[in-house]
């Protein structure tokens, strides 16, 4: 599945949070709770948190301290959960905090996983990202293009 979109929803006082009902699903089978590089709480379905670790962070240098010093900001600062009969998601009080939580929460789609985020760094980060957004996309192309042409048999 494919995570879209923006939703608004408050932490409770239990610290659960409530995933917009047409993601239930997709996180039925588990999923799992990592402190974003930036300040947010990202959730993904379990079996996508752990392709996207395999993909990204098996493939490094055990002997690198750079290494070790990623797998344990990842591995640390996550945990595994399941939604309750409610469709809720009880976020750790290290997550809440990292994030900047409480009361109201925009959840944004990002894909393959979903972020939670404090309203007024949403705000910022939406902003900043509106102003960098044409540069970002064609330094993307750029570099794409480049990939292709350095190819053999690549059109370009």
């Amino acid at each position: 599945m494919t995570f879209r979109g923006l939703h608004e929803h408050s932490l409770d006082s239990k610290d659960r949070i409530t995933v917009p009902s047409q993601y239930r699903g997709a996180l039925s089978e588990g999923l799992v709770l990592m402190q974003g590089i930036e300040n947010c709480v990202e959730v993904w379905p379990a079996a996508a948190a752990e392709a996207m670790e395999a993909g990204t962070l098996s493939g490094l240098n055990p002997l690198s301290r750079e290494a070790r010093r990623i797998k344990r900001s990842f591995f640390a600062h996550s945990a595994s959960a399941d939604l309750d009969s409610a469709g809720r998601i009880k976020l750790p009080a290290s997550h809440i905090e990292h994030a900047g939580l409480s009361g109201r929460c925009v959840i944004t789609g990002m894909g393959p996983n979903l972020e939670i985020w404090n309203p007024e760094a949403w705000a910022a980060e939406d902003a900043e990202n509106a102003e960098q957004i044409p540069t970002l996309t064609e330094n993307l192309a750029e570099r794409q293009m480049a990939q292709q042409a350095s190819v053999p048999g690549t059109p370009s």
